[in-house]
């Protein structure tokens, strides 16, 4: 999509893009649902190249490892073992990611950037990037994010709501 078809175009190929974004997206939120993090439920979506390749993921503890209540709530222990939707997603991926869809209800991190950029993924499609606190958080290395989404030529389309997005 280009600058001028940001979030306002209505030309057919945006319009049918857009509303297959906002499908995945509610995908997504559904899939963030099986997330068992008491706080916080991300659902992520990957879309391959042919649109049939598709896989699902969510923030959750990595297959195997136990996810009872008491690890839920210990955050330190939490923040530990939680794999986000995103690095699940990629994991989960049965089909080459170069050149895929990422679609994820949260601003991706910088530790799963990376991995979006060392995939090959195209595309990320997610809520805007949440804006500072005024208190050093995890929040503030999402610039980092966003930066390296451009530096790798990856395309970033932000949902603002049901029917809106612009690219970021």
């Amino acid at each position: 999509m280009t600058e001028e078809h940001a979030g306002t175009c209505e030309c057919q190929s945006c319009e049918r893009r857009l509303k297959w974004d906002l499908r995945y997206m509610h995908l997504a939120r559904e899939v963030s649902k099986w997330s068992k993090d008491p706080s916080t439920q991300v659902g992520a979506v990957l879309i391959g190249l042919d649109p049939r390749d598709l896989a699902v993921g969510y923030n959750g503890f990595p297959p195997g490892i136990r996810d009872d209540l008491d690890r839920l709530y210990d955050r330190g222990t939490k923040y530990l073992l939680m794999q986000h939707a995103e690095r699940n997603v990629l994991d989960n991926a049965k089909f080459s990611t170069r050149g895929a869809t990422l679609i994820s209800t949260a601003y991706p991190c910088v530790d799963c950037a990376k991995s979006i950029v060392s995939k090959g993924i195209a595309r990320v499609v997610t809520t805007p990037m949440p804006p500072p606190l005024g208190v050093p958080t995890w929040r503030d290395t999402l610039i980092w994010s966003r930066r390296m989404f451009a530096e790798a030529g990856i395309e970033v389309c932000e949902i603002l709501g049901e029917d809106h997005a612009k690219k970021a």
